[in-house]
């Protein structure tokens, strides 16, 4: 399992939400492009990135951010945040971000995925953001009414090969994540699983670890100190 640590981008800080809470929002580094450093720097191998700006506009605000994170460190960034067309997929592949996270527009145009996989195959993500178990969209305002199991097995099925599950009642917590809820999807797909929010710790890591998932996303803890990057990645691999 890899970790990916998470740089989440609004008016070009760092910053970490409460639960989803855009209000709650706290900047905890000036600068997206040396925290990207840093994380590179303490051995991780792939960086999650979000445009919030993007999330709540529909369309990715902070493009120069971004390629400014891909052009500054040698290891792979996933991007999610605002991608609602296929234009905007070939952009960000061809400033370099390898795998593009579809949320919003995974659940409103299936079209849209089809064609995303069809042209970039597993450089394409499926974010799912839950609250009580059912999809929320648009920067999790709009909670919808499809069971995050249900969208994960047809977004399986239509050809994603990477999910990233988010509680969104965990995110930013430093709670722990959902295990029950990623037991369950891991028991009705087969894809690629990312474990996403409410980690406080490397023993969470540690037991994300044994379900045998692809990777988890380490946001929080990372920056609150309640996880040392290098520690974890190193206890993760052996």
């Amino acid at each position: 399992m890899i970790i990916l640590p998470a740089i989440d981008i609004r008016d070009g800080k760092c910053v970490r939400l409460y639960k989803g809470i855009f209000e709650k929002s706290e900047i905890v580094a000036e600068s997206p492009v040396e925290t990207a450093k840093s994380f590179e720097e303490d051995g991780a191998e792939y960086i999650h990135v979000v445009d919030l700006d993007g999330a709540l506009k529909g369309e990715v605000i902070n493009i120069e951010t971004i390629k400014n994170i891909v052009e500054s460190v040698n290891i792979p960034i996933e991007l999610g945040g605002g991608i609602r067309n296929i234009e905007t997929v070939d952009k960000l592949i061809e400033i370099g971000v390898k795998r593009v996270i579809l949320g919003t527009a995974a659940l409103n145009d299936k079209v849209f995925v089809k064609e995303a996989v069809r042209k970039y195959d597993d450089k394409i993500a499926v974010g799912i953001d839950a609250k009580d178990g059912f999809v929320a969209v648009n920067g999790w305002l709009d909670v919808s009414k499809s069971n995050y199991i249900d969208f994960a097995k047809f977004m399986e099925y239509i050809g994603v090969k990477n999910i990233i599950l988010t509680d969104i009642s965990k995110d930013g917590t430093l709670e722990g994540p959902n295990f029950n809820m990623l037991r369950e999807l891991r028991k009705n797909v087969k894809c690629n699983i990312t474990a996403s929010g409410g980690i406080k710790s490397i023993d969470d890591i540690l037991k994300l670890n044994d379900m045998n998932l692809y990777g988890t996303i380490v946001g929080k803890a990372i920056y609150s100190g309640n996880v040392d990057l290098k520690e974890a990645i190193k206890k993760s691999r052996e």
